[in-house]
């Protein structure tokens, strides 16, 4: 059977509506499951994490990226290569500190609030996309990169643009393995 050229890219952004909408629904569960956004933020963290470490064997298996030897190549690898394999868009990476420890990703276009308005006003410290924060988190401590990953900007609170904030906690000579 011969496919048409553009069928795999049809079922591409079909999996990605069909995910972002899911997720819609899992945040509105989790928000009439839990009253404070605090605890609602927490779980979808939670999952991220969860999602990361078993994530990272399919980008390692799928993308052949080569081992980064900075966290600067490491920040980079996430924008470009991750963002792009999963959701479709390619965030900025921007340096935030002079010891090169802290980056933020910056998404003019966020897919997981392509069908979200703005979030209610009783509603104004959740984190709707924390999942992602924790998909972060989960697949760099995989490779051994401990990280604080967070929301610096969003904007489904009024900010000009989405904003993650990546911060690796240790010196990259504090990753080296010692034998005994």
């Amino acid at each position: 059977m011969s496919r048409s050229p553009g069928r795999k890219k049809e079922n591409h952004k079909i999996s990605r509506e069909l995910f972002v909408l899911t997720y819609g629904a899992l945040v509105a569960q989790l928000c009439k499951d839990y009253e404070k956004d605090e605890d609602v933020n927490a779980c979808l963290d939670s999952m991220g994490y969860s999602i990361g470490i078993r994530l990272i064997d399919d980008f390692l298996a799928r993308s052949a990226v080569k081992k980064c030897r900075s966290y600067s190549e490491t920040a980079d690898v996430i924008a470009q290569v991750a963002f792009k394999m999963y959701l479709g868009v390619t965030p900025s990476v921007s340096c935030s500190s002079a010891t090169g420890n802290e980056f933020s990703l910056i998404l003019d276009k966020n897919p997981l609030v392509d069908f979200v308005e703005e979030l209610p006003a009783e509603r104004a410290s959740l984190c709707y996309c924390n999942l992602l924060c924790g998909v972060i988190r989960g697949a760099l401590e995989m490779v051994h990169l401990a990280a604080e990953v967070s929301f610096l900007q969003d904007r489904l609170k009024g900010d000009a643009v989405t904003e993650i904030g990546i911060t690796f906690l240790r010196k990259p000579e504090d990753r080296k393995h010692r034998r005994n």
